[in-house]
């Protein structure tokens, strides 16, 4: 079994350490607040309040959990060493849709930094993995679910 790692970047990594020291920190103690509370009420078997904080406090720890096995799987990208003449995650790569004959610039970024409002797109997604490994000049034909765009690439920064 090969470990699926997640990049990130010096910002999305502190992003994440952050999300996970106010889930450990802060949710945790008030769901169980809310636990005891909901227990110090009486009969637990009638309690709606105590199984909505019990159910809480499941999917906290999940996603304290899954955080966890980010962090431990998380690799931090020295965006100094990446190679410009190719695209690779954290590229600001400026393409034009040669259908409508407009450009745009997209930064490729791992799944949990995709925001699209700042285009930022996944490196997983239809169009960050048809970018990938590509050259200003290439020529991508990339199936979204609008169907097939053409995308030059016109320029790769970072």
């Amino acid at each position: 079994m090969s470990a699926e790692y997640t990049y990130l970047t010096k910002e999305g990594l502190d992003n994440l350490k952050k999300e996970l020291d106010q889930l450990k920190r802060v949710e945790r103690p008030y769901i169980s607040k809310q636990i005891a509370e909901a227990r110090d009420k009486g009969d637990l078997s009638e309690n709606a309040e105590y199984d909505a904080a019990k159910d809480a406090q499941g999917l906290l720890e999940a996603k304290i959990s899954k955080l966890e096995n980010m962090l431990a799987s998380a690799r931090l990208i020295d965006e100094s060493r990446l190679d410009l003449s190719r695209v690779t995650l954290l590229s600001h790569v400026r393409v034009k849709n040669l259908k409508v004959n407009k450009e745009m610039v997209y930064t490729l970024v791992s799944e949990k930094e995709a925001n699209l409002k700042e285009n930022k797109i996944s490196a997983k997604s239809a169009i960050g993995a048809g970018l990938l490994g590509k050259g200003v000049g290439d020529v991508v034909e990339i199936n979204v679910p609008a169907g097939t765009v053409s995308f030059e690439i016109v320029e790769i920064t970072r």
